[in-house]
């Protein structure tokens, strides 16, 4: 009876979407074209709802499902899912500070190589946790921080390594990691802006020793918030759900009693033989776990991953065809040789010479309901987050300034239609043809 009743519910709730979806028709100006945002339909929903009617608000086996199911796409052994993709990061970065990695571990003071250009979160965890960032530039056309670049970077307190694969385009992932394992760094890929891309026809997030991803409703797929850290290493997996579960040595799922058949037999730190290893901690944690909500989401999301992806390189490549004739004016984004990525946005950086103000296009966009963002925080080394902390700068960050006074991205998220691309390409267009004809404007008014 109670099943009857609840199917019943169920179908309502879908004929409800089916009755009240579908979008308006496209409007050139009136109609938002958003840089980002979560595709979502009727299997999501249904999803959540189903979720939600029998009670799943804790992490349970729907989360545990999804993580087995992301460690696949990913391509790692294990992926322990947080609340975050900043959660994410903050896990790998503390994972490494573990005691239990010896002589490894990172310890306040040590250094960890980044990118200046980029998000805050990347960089938050290395400060977070008493070390120091090294700050390297970017490559003007793909973003990106380069090998070279890295080497120089390297001190005699440089332990780690953490980069972002700038907007879905990765980094020269392989030869970096081959840079970290030939002077013993760790290497993390925060690939929260590249699920789905490949380099050399591996996923990004493969090739570091942990990687981290981002489900906010902006990423490729979405559970309205949530992230996940994937590692291949055992004890490495190991450590990260400690550090995600309060720092506790247990690793019984919640609810979960005595998996490891002798609970009261530990002795560990000064505690007491047999103390409850239930409540016994072996690192100063967090509690950073999720839900089966979102997981629920997560995994209707993860079965739409390869055709979003391919929405965002179509959408990606058309932008890129239909701009190609601005190159003298803007700089287009060039995707890394031997990557794939499944971008998160298409870059364009307005050239010195052009004599473009950044300020003015992207008032002229936004007035015309195109959705802009800038490279997240520019060069992050100028933010007053940062004026006080310590850290270091290896060379000059010339391209992370350029970046950021003269960049910008639009969107490529799958809810990005053909014609709302046939707007963006005129009205760039547009704005262009204006700043060319302004100066035999003034002439003629003087």
């Amino acid at each position: 009876m109670i099943q009857d009743t609840e199917a019943s519910f169920l179908d309502q709730i879908r004929r409800h979407y089916r009755d009240s979806s579908g979008d308006p028709p496209f409007v050139p100006g009136r109609t938002p074209i958003l840089p980002s945002g979560a595709v979502l339909d009727e299997d999501d929903r249904m999803a959540l709802v189903e979720a939600a009617m029998n009670l799943r608000i804790a992490a349970g086996r729907t989360a545990r499902k999804f993580e087995s199911a992301f460690a696949k796409v990913v391509g790692c052994g294990r992926a322990h899912l947080t609340n975050s993709g900043s959660s994410a990061n903050l896990l790998a970065i503390s994972a490494l500070t573990s005691p239990q990695l010896g002589e490894r571990r990172l310890r306040p003071g040590d250094e960890v190589i980044t990118a200046a250009t980029g998000f805050p979160t990347t960089v938050n965890p290395i400060l977070q946790n008493g070390l120091v960032p090294v700050f390297v530039d970017v490559d003007l056309e793909t973003y990106n921080a380069t090998p070279d670049r890295i080497e120089a970077a390297i001190g005699p307190r440089t332990r780690a390594i953490i980069l972002a694969h700038t907007l879905g385009n990765p980094f020269q992932v392989a030869e970096v990691a081959e840079l970290a394992r030939k002077h013993d760094m760790w290497l993390i890929e925060d690939n929260c802006d590249a699920v789905g891309s490949l380099y050399r026809g591996r996923p990004t997030g493969s090739f570091g020793e942990l990687s981290t991803a981002s489900f906010y409703p902006a990423h490729h797929i979405t559970m309205g918030e949530g992230g996940c850290v994937a590692v291949s290493n055992p004890k490495l997996a190991r450590i990260v759900e400690s550090f995600r579960d309060w720092g506790r040595d247990c690793w019984c799922e919640p609810g979960e009693d005595n998996r490891c058949l002798k609970r009261f037999d530990y002795q560990l730190g000064t505690l007491p033989l047999g103390y409850d290893h239930k409540y016994t901690f072996s690192h100063v944690g967090y509690n950073l776990k999720s839900t089966d909500l979102q997981a629920a989401l997560g995994l209707t999301q993860l079965a739409k991953l390869p055709a979003f992806g391919e929405a965002r390189r179509r959408n990606w490549r058309y932008l890129r065809e239909g701009l190609a004739d601005l190159d003298e004016f803007m700089m287009l984004p060039v995707p890394t040789p031997d990557s794939d990525p499944s971008w998160f946005g298409f870059l364009l950086t307005l050239r010195p010479e052009s004599g473009l103000q950044r300020r003015d296009l992207l008032n002229f966009l936004e007035a015309r309901r195109i959705g802009t963002r800038q490279l997240f925080g520019g060069n992050l080394t100028r933010h007053p987050a940062y004026a006080d902390q310590k850290f270091r700068v290896s060379g000059e960050l010339t391209n992370s300034d350029i970046i950021t006074t003269q960049t910008f991205w639009l969107g490529v998220y799958p809810g990005i239609t053909q014609q709302m691309a046939d707007y963006m390409i005129e009205s760039l267009h547009e704005f262009v043809q204006e700043h060319l004809r302004a100066p035999a404007t003034v002439a003629l008014r003087s």
